[in-house]
C-alpha cells in the first residue's frame, strides 16, 4: 500500500518564491530512490502561509530508508538548494518543526561558504496511507 507524507513548511509572506526557487534546483534529486512514486510542491492560494511538500512512497519502508541515508545526501546541496522530498529536509525525519520528523526538503544549507538563511520558520510532517478503492 503506498504512503503519502506531506511537509506543511511555514513560510513568510514574501518568500515564497525564494522556496520554490531551491525546490527547483532540486526537484530530481529524490527520483532515484527506492520506492519513491512522486512528489509535488502546493504553493498556498488564500488563507495560509503553508507550502505542503507531498511525497508518495511504495511503502512505509521505503520510505524511512531514504530518510535515513537518502535524505541526508539529498540534504546537502549545493547552493542552498535542497532536495525535493518530502520541505524540512525534503520529507524526511529531520522535517517536523524546523528539525522533526518529516519527508520535505529542507528550506535551509547547513554550514560552509555561501550558505543559505532559512526560508521557512517551521514545518510539520503529515503521514498517511493510500486507500485502495
Amino acid at each position: 500500500m503506498s504512503v503519502v507524507k506531506i511537509n506543511a513548511i511555514h513560510v513568510p509572506e514574501g518568500h515564497g518564491a525564494e522556496l520554490e526557487k531551491r525546490f527547483a534546483a532540486r526537484k530530481h534529486a529524490v527520483d532515484s530512490a527506492d520506492g519513491f512514486e512522486g512528489f509535488q510542491l502546493l504553493r498556498p492560494v488564500k488563507g495560509d502561509e503553508r507550502y505542503f511538500v507531498v511525497t508518495t512512497w511504495k511503502d512505509e519502508e521505503s520510505f524511512q530508508a531514504w530518510a535515513a541515508d537518502g535524505a541526508k545526501a539529498a540534504h546537502a546541496a549545493p547552493s542552498g538548494a535542497h532536495a525535493a522530498p518530502s520541505g524540512a529536509h525534503a520529507a524526511a525525519p529531520h522535517h517536523g518543526g524546523q528539525h522533526g520528523d518529516g519527508p520535505a526538503p529542507s528550506d535551509e544549507h547547513h554550514g560552509g561558504a555561501g550558505a543559505q538563511r532559512p526560508v521557512a520558520t517551521g514545518a510539520d510532517l503529515l503521514e498517511f496511507e493510500v486507500v485502495e478503492l
